[in-house]
């Protein structure tokens, strides 16, 4: 599995709805591809200034993932995002293209990890976490890849 650079975004979140205000340093007011895509792997990452504040996988187009997060009532056990009351954060997505989801859960599990082990601390709202013990190498260094990205 290859990794590429993360689409960044800055998020403003108003009325229970995550409003795109920055992509990639540039003022924007929508997601861009190939985060919009249903069906293809993604890791996302979310911080509110030097703060982690969840880390997730979806295979869904990200605005329908962050829609449900925000607005999840407590249907079928869901309460949505435990961060959904903060105005702005920002957010780091990678895409793994022709990935499977089994294997982005598991960079996810050790991406958590690291963020534990370099600061101390687990991700603020992170409520799970899909650890899978026989994860590879490979998905190991693709997880130190994503920590330092988000580090920097």
């Amino acid at each position: 599995m290859r990794i590429s650079k993360p689409n960044s975004y800055k998020v403003k979140v108003e009325n229970g709805k995550c409003r795109c205000v920055e992509a990639n340093g540039q003022l924007a007011k929508v997601f861009v591809p190939p985060d919009t895509a249903d069906n293809c792997p993604k890791l996302y990452v979310v911080k509110q200034g030097e703060e982690f504040v969840y880390v997730g996988i979806t295979k869904q187009d990200i605005r329908k993932r962050l829609r449900h997060g925000m607005t999840a009532r407590g249907e079928h056990g869901y309460n949505g995002y435990k961060w959904k009351h903060l105005p702005e954060v920002e957010l780091l997505i990678w895409t793994f293209p022709g990935g499977k989801i089994k294997d982005v859960e598991a960079i996810e599990g050790e991406v958590v990890y690291f963020i534990r082990d370099r600061t101390g601390k687990w991700p603020k709202y992170q409520m799970e976490i899909h650890f899978h013990p026989g994860a590879s190498e490979g998905e190991r260094q693709i997880a130190r890849s994503i920590l330092n990205e988000v580090l920097n």
